[in-house]
C-alpha cells in the first residue's frame, strides 16, 4: 500500500509539471487552474533547481504557496473520515483537517525531489455547465521508460466564490481518497479522529530527502 501510494504522489506531481512560464491562476476554469499552477510551482523548481537539490526541506514552501491553496483539503479530509465525520467535534475535525494538510504538505515535497521532464497531455478545455458543481480533468503521462498513465483530477466548484478546488486524483481508476479511506478506517474506529491525526502529524515531520538514485 505505500508502494502504490508513492506512486501515486508521484503520478500526481509530475502531471502538474509543465515547459511554460509564470502564469496568472485562473481558479473560476478547472483547466485553466491546472496548468496554472503547474506553470507557476514547475518553473519555481527549475529556476532554483540548484537550492533545492541541496535542501530538499524548503519544497515544502513550495508546496504550501504553489499548490495547496487550491486543494480543497477540508473537503478531501472529511471525505477520508467518512461516517467519522459527522460523529467527530468540530475540535476533532479542524484536528484531522490540519493534520491531513501538513500529511499533504510532506507528501508533495517528498515526491517533488523525484521530479523530472516526463512529457503530459492534458485534455482540451470543455464548455462546464454552470450548474455543474464537480468536474474531472484528464492528464496522461508519458515517460519512455514505462507505459504511459492516466490521471483524473477532481476538482469542485466552491458556491460562494465560484472557484475551482482540486481535492482528489484517479490514477488508472483508482482513487486518492478512497485508498486513503480504506487505509485509515478500521483504525479512526478503532483509536479514534486524535490518535490517527497525531500520526499523520508525525509522519509529516519525517526529513525530506533526495534519493541520489534518482538523480
Amino acid at each position: 500500500m505505500k508502494k502504490w501510494f508513492v506512486t501515486l504522489f508521484a503520478a500526481l506531481t509530475v502531471a502538474f509539471s509543465s515547459i511554460s512560464f509564470a502564469a496568472e491562476i485562473d481558479a473560476k476554469d478547472p483547466y485553466f487552474l491546472i496548468n496554472g499552477v503547474a506553470e507557476n510551482a514547475f518553473s519555481r523548481l527549475k529556476a532554483d533547481k540548484d537550492q533545492y537539490i541541496q535542501n530538499p526541506e524548503l519544497l515544502r514552501v513550495v508546496v504550501k504557496e504553489e499548490l495547496m491553496p487550491y486543494i480543497n483539503v477540508r473537503y478531501a479530509a472529511m471525505k477520508v473520515l467518512g461516517p467519522q465525520a459527522r460523529k467527530a467535534s468540530k475540535e476533532e475535525r479542524d484536528l484531522f483537517t490540519e493534520a491531513f494538510y501538513d500529511y499533504l504538505v510532506a507528501s508533495y515535497a517528498q515526491i517533488l525531489t523525484q521530479y523530472t521532464d516526463q512529457e503530459i497531455n492534458v485534455e482540451p478545455a470543455k464548455k462546464i455547465d454552470a450548474k455543474r458543481k464537480v468536474v474531472s480533468v484528464r492528464v496522461d503521462i508519458l515517460d519512455r521508460a514505462r507505459p504511459p498513465i492516466r490521471l483524473d483530477f477532481a476538482l469542485r466548484k466552491n458556491r460562494k466564490t465560484e472557484e475551482w478546488q482540486g481535492f482528489d486524483v484517479q490514477v488508472e481508476g483508482v482513487s486518492m481518497l478512497d485508498t486513503k479511506t480504506s487505509e485509515w478506517s478500521a483504525e479512526l474506529r478503532r483509536n479514534g479522529i486524535e490518535d490517527v491525526a497525531k500520526q499523520l502529524i508525525e509522519r509529516s515531520k519525517a526529513p525530506i530527502t533526495r534519493d541520489e538514485a534518482a538523480s
